[in-house]
């Protein structure tokens, strides 16, 4: 019988919101238990939280000082200690997991399955190929342990709140590596939403000109607080730094709300936006390939664009 062990993602004492896509997917494979393993210096919290998750059958922590920064090195081999006697490891498809998940699926010597976006079995998945313009269908060896990186914008968050999962301690008995060593975290702060959780995005292309040009974009995006993206065109072009990127190569986001200002629509620009629920295109350009993809579509100038529209929800 299947049992997934879910890695759980965190940052300053709080869990991420990804984790819970993660368990949603986890229900997918209606297994016997799901549950969640938390590594960190101070458990407490983000465990109570993960306990919080339906579906969850049990939280399993793993505190020491090691493990107060994310480093996949040293997250690896307590990961796959612990992963002994499941079925599935399932880390959610972000920075954090594409780093963690390939260390952890080479110890545990299988093949690492990318982005799962749907079950369709215990031990058989769908994932985009070829820049989203394909889904391919893999089968993993049910005779070894399934590593995957479930792609979040493709599963809901799963419920939290009626549920409380007992919560147990481990001290897995393995030596770590002192080879990696965590230097400083350079992390930009900001008042507005998480882009990648964020339910409104407003982004900006090559099509806003500049770096001074992009204002219009953050005034935009707070007057409906909204949070902020890029395409990749503008994140070269220097208007906005790398971490603001959407797409294949940026962050794969699923808002309820997409707003594309100035952005042609390239198949890697698409590729992060194919799950969110309603885009609206905003571009000068009438056959822009955005266009195909929009329901809602205005052609025309948007520094004249967006005042109207500012001015209409005012």
């Amino acid at each position: 019988m299947s049992k997934v062990l879910v890695i759980a993602e965190h940052l300053g004492g709080k869990l991420n919101s990804s984790t819970a896509r993660a368990v949603s997917a986890a229900a997918a494979v209606k297994g016997e238990a799901i549950d969640v393993l938390v590594l960190a210096d101070s458990v407490d919290a983000i465990a109570a939280e993960a306990a919080k998750i339906d579906g969850v059958s049990r939280v399993l922590t793993v505190a020491g000082p090691e493990n107060a920064h994310p480093l996949a090195a040293v997250l690896a081999p307590q990961i796959a200690k612990v992963a002994t006697g499941y079925s599935h490891v399932f880390v959610p498809s972000t920075t954090f997991g594409k780093d963690v998940a390939p260390r952890v699926a080479a110890l545990l010597g299988v093949a690492q399955v990318s982005d799962v976006m749907s079950v369709e079995g215990a031990h058989t998945f769908k994932r985009p190929i070829y820049a989203g313009n394909a889904i391919i269908t893999v089968e993993a060896n049910p005779a070894h342990a399934v590593v995957a990186t479930i792609r979040s914008a493709s599963w809901p968050a799963a419920a939290t709140g009626a549920s409380n999962a007992p919560v147990e301690a481990l001290a897995p008995d393995i030596a770590l590596p002192a080879h990696t060593r965590f230097v400083e975290l350079k992390q930009g702060a900001s008042d507005r939403p998480d882009l990648q959780s964020a339910s409104k995005v407003v982004s900006g292309g090559r099509g806003v000109g500049s770096k001074e040009n992009f204002d219009i974009i953050f005034k935009f995006a707070d007057k409906i607080g909204a949070a902020v993206g890029a395409s990749r065109a503008a994140v070269d072009a220097g208007y906005v730094p790398s971490d603001l990127q959407v797409g294949q190569t940026g962050k794969i986001i699923a808002p309820e709300l997409y707003i594309a200002i100035g952005i042609s629509g390239a198949i890697q620009h698409l590729t992060g936006i194919k799950d969110a629920g309603t885009i609206v295109a905003i571009n000068k350009d009438s056959e822009a390939p955005i266009f195909e993809v929009a329901d809602f579509g205005l052609v025309g100038d948007l520094f004249k664009l967006i005042p109207d529209i500012e001015n209409a929800i005012d």
